[in-house]
């Protein structure tokens, strides 16, 4: 059942009965109190680049409109036309970029298949190979859809080959809080790469951390070094925003601006969103435990090393088919499963059902 969270209804019927508040446009950039808001929750609100005047948000039309919004940018003002995405990826990841004039989507190597973790040798070695002024598209937590995050040694590694081979980072964090329960652990790759001086832009959603999924909430922070350059960055935004929607709209921004900013409205969220996070986790762990009591056939210690919604579990598309067509558990061809899915009412009869299609139809997992 979806979850409205207590925080966001009661911040709803407060603006609701505001009649203080109208309809009117917001700006062509967006409601200047949540681009703040953003801004700050994603940067961490002593980052240099707030602290400095380097740094400033642009409401979008969610993650989605954010990740547009910044690739037409860097596609039509700084001319920038190659762009690098994760081997796999979010699915619309390169036709976002493909439409917004991008002409070479390529990919870098993320996953490792048969060791289920980062390939982080092959994936610096792809970064290496990199033109420069790529655009690199980076997941800034729960891997999307592999779940699985480098880890800081590893964004260590990333960041100096992306500052050495002159790059340009797009984060791309779609689940900030909602993965950790923690919106500063789960921001910690994007606020390093702004200490080590990286320019970028982030595409943030607030569909997830605060269900706000149908009013289309996101923010594109941008991070400059150069404060004299924000005018006319913001200058050109707004013709790119003018040509896509216009104006964007006022509710789901009040509302989070509203909780982010009313310490106790803050505190609220920040309890909704751990137990959101918690109750992934304990997901995952009551399905590898079950899949150990099993004896499952192959190794599944990934799932609980994994984060966020989503587990490429390693099933092959063979075993996909049988899990659908014999058990009908539902999940995509590549293996992935969304955790969401899971409650202590199904869980045993998924990972039963996960172990009789191992054993059923064999492969190299």
């Amino acid at each position: 059942q979806p979850w409205v969270l207590p925080v966001v209804h009661e911040t709803e019927v407060e603006i609701a009965n505001d009649t203080s508040l109208n309809h009117e446009y917001l700006p062509v950039l967006g409601h200047e109190g949540f681009r703040k808001a953003a801004t700050e929750l994603v940067l961490g609100e002593d980052s240099p680049a707030i602290k400095e005047g380097r740094s400033f948000g642009v409401q979008c039309l969610s993650g989605t409109g954010a990740l547009r919004a910044g690739a037409e940018f860097l596609a039509h003002v700084c001319n920038m036309k190659t762009v690098y995405v994760s081997n796999p990826t979010w699915g619309n990841h390169k036709l976002v970029f493909k439409k917004a004039g991008f002409t070479a989507v390529k990919d870098y190597t993320f996953w490792d298949y048969d060791n289920k973790r980062v390939h982080i040798e092959k994936l610096l070695a792809d970064l290496e190979g990199a033109p420069e002024k790529s655009v690199i598209i980076l997941h800034g937590c729960a891997h999307n859809p592999t779940g699985m995050d480098p880890t800081q040694d590893q964004w260590k590694q990333i960041c100096e080959v992306i500052k050495k081979k002159n790059l340009f980072t797009f984060f791309d964090i779609a689940y900030q809080g909602f993965a950790s329960g923690d919106p500063a652990a789960d921001a910690w790759a994007i606020r390093y790469f702004v200490e080590q001086g990286m320019e970028m832009v982030v595409s943030q959603s607030f569909a997830k951390n605060f269900g706000l999924y149908n009013e289309r909430v996101g923010n594109l922070t941008v991070v400059v070094n150069n404060p004299a350059v924000i005018a006319g960055f913001q200058s050109q935004m707004s013709l790119v925003i003018r040509a896509n929607w216009s104006n964007p709209p006022a509710h789901g921004a009040r509302i989070v601006h509203k909780v982010l900013t009313t310490p106790a409205r803050r505190e609220q969220w920040n309890q909704s969103i751990q137990a959101m996070s918690s109750r992934i986790k304990q997901m995952r762990a009551a399905l590898l435990n079950k899949l150990t009591e099993l004896q499952t056939p192959g190794t599944w210690g990934h799932i609980t090393q994994q984060i966020g919604m989503f587990s490429y579990t390693g099933l092959t598309s063979a075993q996909v088919d049988h899990l659908i067509s014999t058990h009908k558990v539902f999940l995509l061809s590549d293996g992935r499963i969304n955790i969401c899915g899971l409650n202590t009412k199904n869980v045993d009869y998924v990972a039963k059902a996960i172990d009789e299609t191992v054993r059923a139809v064999k492969s190299n997992i």
